[in-house]
Parts: structure tokens; sequence; C-alpha cells
């Protein structure tokens, strides 16, 4: 018995207690206030932690090689499918990729991480392309003339996904280190798509289930079993572009200063890519991939400094590779193509009569196909009508004279780069724009034959310009820290 006259409670009352009678809310009345500040402070963590991902270097190398990596691999989805006017050779929809949900998070990091620098001179000037920001606003403005103002949505929309590519890897890439981990996702990206053509040369048959997580395209050229490869990146053709721009930077890769393991990916990419390009069957793609080596080989050749060696290996496995399959590629560069060459002819004509009329403004962007109904006269009758099969005449017909122009002053300005980087003498930078340049040079031909204004190879030219500004603006300035500076070599 207590002073107040209560007995305290014994072992029992303690007990039961322990084992699990509701304690009285007197007892700890901090417990539910502090509940609810834990459950608020973890809600705010769990709004912000994407923000704090995306101000890591991490995040930016991880959104970068996806971006890399997707050129060849094609991750995506197409909405607002016009199927009829596809078939004729317009743009089909609109494409929503692994690229762009990776360009949305890289612009966020770049933005977080820009505002997050206190001082201005801190911010490095911004690179811009002016014939590229030309060739972009008047590609817009021919949407004005358009007769279907939703294809060349399509058209505008897909340029500027290309220039946000462009725009981002010139103003970020700042360190040798940055440069090497863009060329390495090149290689490997390369690399996967010379394997999976091979691969489909020996699994795949016109029964061959198409179910599969990653779309890849075959052609099958008739009866006798013959088969165009195009691997996961497009059409034959398109991968024959991809190919030959490829091999030519592997070709530069291979007279860098880089250690024996960037030499084995560049061998690797040049041998198993050949083959690969070989069962493209793309004529335009070859002949683009031979004046790249030949223009590469014979500037390195008459460069005071740079050995005979390399130029005469790369020489010495395409060589290798065309032995076996000399008959094949013989057959299909001067046997009979079924008309193929000879159908671009009456294109040509058409596009000249759409540009005779639009000489200024042109038809709109990706309304060539739509366009041509006009144009179309009883001497069409039985030709094979498509858009046209040329990408210089197809930015004539579509955004007029000035659009050409500024496409012409792009593409030459980006080999002005290459061969400037060249010049500089420095032992990687320097193979790297000859051979990025000579592989540009080579698809500048190859524009005379398609018309490519899809997404794989207008998203490897940018890049490759984008790149190509960044090292000569390394060659020019000294290097700046940034997201990219601490990837290793």
């Amino acid at each position: 018995m207590n002073s107040a006259g209560m007995r305290s409670p014994g072992p029992t009352s303690r007990l039961s207690l322990a084992a699990g009678s509701k304690p009285s809310p007197a007892v700890a009345p901090w417990t539910y206030p502090r509940l609810r500040s834990l459950g608020a402070n973890s809600l705010v963590v769990a709004i912000l932690s994407p923000f704090l991902a995306l101000t890591s270097g991490y995040a930016s190398k991880v959104l970068l090689a996806i971006v890399i990596l997707d050129i060849p691999i094609q991750l995506g989805t197409t909405l607002f499918l016009r199927p009829h006017e596809a078939d004729f050779g317009a743009l089909k929809g609109l494409s929503i990729s692994a690229t762009t949900l990776a360009l949305a998070g890289l612009y966020a990091s770049w933005l977080i991480r820009t505002m997050a620098k206190r001082t201005p001179e801190a911010r490095p000037p911004l690179h811009i392309n002016w014939p590229l920001v030309f060739y972009f606003a008047i590609t817009i403005l021919s949407m004005l003339v358009a007769q279907d103002l939703a294809l060349s949505l399509f058209e505008v929309y897909l340029l500027l996904e290309a220039c946000l590519v462009y725009f981002y890897v010139a103003n970020t890439v700042r360190t040798r280190e940055g440069v090497l981990f863009v060329l390495r996702y090149l290689m490997i990206g390369g690399l996967f798509e010379s394997l999976v053509i091979i691969v489909m040369k020996f699994t795949v048959t016109p029964s061959t289930p198409w179910n599969m997580p990653i779309h890849i395209i075959a052609e099958f050229t008739g009866r006798d079993g013959g088969m165009r490869l195009g691997g996961t990146i497009g059409v034959p053709n398109v991968a024959g572009a991809y190919l030959s721009i490829l091999l030519a930077s592997a070709a530069g890769l291979l007279l860098t200063n880089l250690g024996p393991a960037y030499k084995w990916l560049a061998k690797l990419v040049l041998g198993l890519g050949g083959v690969a390009l070989i069962y493209t069957f793309s004529r335009g793609g070859w002949i683009a991939l031979a004046l790249a080596v030949i223009v590469l080989c014979f500037v390195a050749w008459r460069q005071r400094g740079f050995s005979l060696r390399v130029p005469i290996a790369i020489l010495a496995i395409l060589t290798l590779l065309y032995l076996p399959f000399h008959g094949v590629i013989s057959e299909r560069m001067f046997g009979d193509d079924k008309g193929s060459a000879e159908s671009r002819i009456p294109l040509n004509k058409l596009a000249f009569r759409m540009i005779e009329d639009n000489p200024v403004m042109g038809v709109g962007a990706n309304n060539f196909t739509v366009a041509m109904d006009r144009y179309v006269t009883a001497e069409f009758r039985h030709d094979w009508l498509f858009a046209v099969h040329n990408k210089y005449l197809l930015v004539l017909a579509e955004t007029g004279i000035g659009g050409l122009l500024a496409y012409l002053a792009f593409l030459l300005g980006t080999m002005r780069t290459g061969w400037k980087c060249w010049r500089f003498q420095d032992p990687l930078f320097s193979p790297l724009g000859l051979g990025f340049a000579a592989g540009i040079a080579g698809h500048m031909v190859h524009l005379t034959v398609d018309l490519f204004h899809v997404r794989p190879i207008q998203q490897l030219l940018w890049l490759l310009a984008g790149l190509l500004a960044a090292m000569h603006r390394m060659c020019t300035q000294p290097p700046a820290p940034d997201s990219l500076s601490k990837i290793a070599s």
C-alpha cells in the first residue's frame, strides 16, 4: 500500500501490460506527430529523388549511352500512323523512342546543373550551328505551304530531336574522356548491329516468326532465296548507310594513339561490320565505304608522321572480306538489278517538275508523296511511284532553295570541322576527325541515290557533327570540367 492508499501493480500486472494490453494515449503523446513528420519527409524525398538523380554525372552518362545505342536498336513506337503515305516513302508517323525519353532526361539534368552554378563565369558559352538553325527554321516555314500539315509535323519533330542530339553533344562533351565515352558506345552499337545481321543470315527464313521484342527487317528478293538484311536499324539501304559511316569511323579509330583495347574494338567492328555490310547488298553503302576508306588512307599516307602500316591493314581487312564474296558483290554491282536503278530516273523528273513550280518554299516538309499526284501525267503511268531517291532533290522539292543551301552548308561545314581537327595534329582528335569526315563524305555520295529521312541515319549524322564540334572546341580552347569528365578511358 503506497502513501495514496493504492496498491502498486504487482508482477502479474506488469506482465500483462508488456504482453499486449493497449497503452493509454497519455503514455506517448509525441508518437503520431513524429510519424506524420516522417511520412511527410519521405514523400518529399520520393518526389525530389528523380531530380537529385539527374544532378549526378552517372545519370547523364546512362542517358547519353541510351541515345547512342538507340541509333541501331531503334526501341520505340510510332503514333498517328499513316500507312498509305508511308507506302509511297513519306514518314509514317510521330516517332516516340528511347531517344525521346533519354533526351528529356539529359536536358533536365543539364538545366538543373546549369542553374546550380552560382557564378556566371562558370558557365561556358553555348555553341550554335547556324546552318543547322537555318535549316530547321526553313523546314518549319515550309509547313505554311504544306498540303498535309500532319505529315510536315512528323518531319519537323524528327528534325528537332536530331538537333537536340547535336546541341547536347556539342555543348556538354568537354573532355577527351567524354569523346572516348561517345566513341565506345558508337562502336559497341555498331558491333551489336553487325552481329544481329550476321546471325540473321543463318537463322532467318521466309517462315521465321516475327513476334520478337526488337523488330528486325529482312527483304527476300525472289524465289531463289536471295535475302537482303536490315537488322534492327531499318531497311537494308539504311543499314548499309549506317555501317558505311561507322566503318569509316572505326578506320579512323585505328589511326589514333589509343591502347590495344580500342584498337581491337575497331578491328572487330571493321571485320564483322564489313561482313554485315555485304549482307545488306546495298550498292550505295559499298560505294560510300570504298570512297571513305580511299580518302582516309590517301590523306593519312600523305600526312607526315603517319605510318603506312595502318592504312595497309585497313585495306587488307576489306580485301580479305571481299574475296569470299566477290561473286555476289560483282553480280549485285554489275548484274541485272531488275530495273531498280532505272526506276529512279522518272522520280527525278517528277521532283524537277515540283521544283520548277515551287522553287522558293517547296511543297512542304514530308509532303512530296501527297503533292506528286498533281504532277503525275500519262508518261508515269507504268513507272514506280515513290518519294524521289535523292536526298538533295527531296530537300529542294520540299523546302525550296533556301532549305537545300542550309542543308548543304551544314554537311560541308561538318566535313570542314573534321578537316580542321585533322590539321591540329592531335594524336586522338586528328584521326577521329578524319575518319568522321571521310565517312560523311562517302555518305554524301550515297545521298544522291536514296532519301534517308528516317531517324537512325539522321541521328547518327547529327551526333557525329556534334562530336566534331566538341572536338574542335577542345583543340582551340582549354577543356572545362563537365558531367562526362570522370568517365574512364
